[in-house]
């Protein structure tokens, strides 16, 4: 699979993305926005994946959410902590097979990919892996240092699988944070071993590079 990478600034200056009016930083659910960050909806991921050198993605099965989607978007995840982009470690043995690492120095085909699924009823994004055809969840009930691990392992959507994606306008960089237990994901630029570079939703808020990502959209 070849990749493009485009620029996300000018296709975000020219989106629905704008600094939220006062007493609007906040979800349905009634959680709070994280400051100088702007929650992501429909139409501000649409933007991302969108371009004249960029074709539509295929939608995905096995939807599961109450109000039809938009259709998912195709990109890449590059940590802004160490550059590499994230991939799905298929391969790897059980219990961690389908972990997030960041860890690939480009995008060099399905490893790297996954299909972006916005659900308007929650405001939440899916994210599903090009790699293995399974949706992203957060492993809460996983202890030592793989609990909240990220993994590609679901068939379906629920509430271990949703995100709340954000932008920083000033930062032009992305974070992401788990509905299931309201942490946002880092990346575990510390850790030795297999778990190198693994992506847990284990910060209370955005603290810097360890929780940011830049989004780039996929030419399949």
């Amino acid at each position: 699979m070849t990749s493009v990478f485009l620029s996300l600034s000018a296709l975000l200056a020219a989106s629905a993305l704008a600094a939220p009016v006062a007493g609007a930083a906040a979800h349905a659910d009634g959680s709070a926005v994280p400051g100088g960050w702007v929650a992501v909806d429909s139409a501000g991921l649409q933007h991302i994946g969108d371009s004249a050198d960029t074709p539509q993605a295929p939608p995905a099965a096995g939807r599961s959410a109450s109000v039809p989607a938009a259709e998912p978007e195709l990109l890449a995840l590059q940590s802004a902590r160490n550059e590499k982009f994230v991939a799905t470690e298929a391969n790897y043995a059980a219990p961690n097979t389908g972990a997030l690492r960041a860890r690939s120095a480009q995008v060099g085909g399905g490893w790297e990919g996954f299909f972006f699924e916005f659900d308007e009823a929650t405001e939440t994004v899916s994210l599903k892996s090009l790699a293995n055809d399974r949706y992203v969840a957060v492993e809460k009930n996983y202890t030592g240092n793989a609990q909240n691990i990220l993994r590609a392992r679901s068939t379906s959507v629920g509430g271990w699988e949703r995100f709340f994606l954000y932008y920083n306008e000033s930062l032009d960089r992305f974070a992401l944070q788990s509905t299931l237990n309201g942490l946002f994901v880092a990346m575990e630029n510390s850790y030795t071993g297999s778990l190198q570079y693994a992506l847990r939703a284990r910060s209370a808020e955005i603290t810097g590079s360890w929780e940011e990502f830049t989004l780039y959209s996929l030419d399949a």
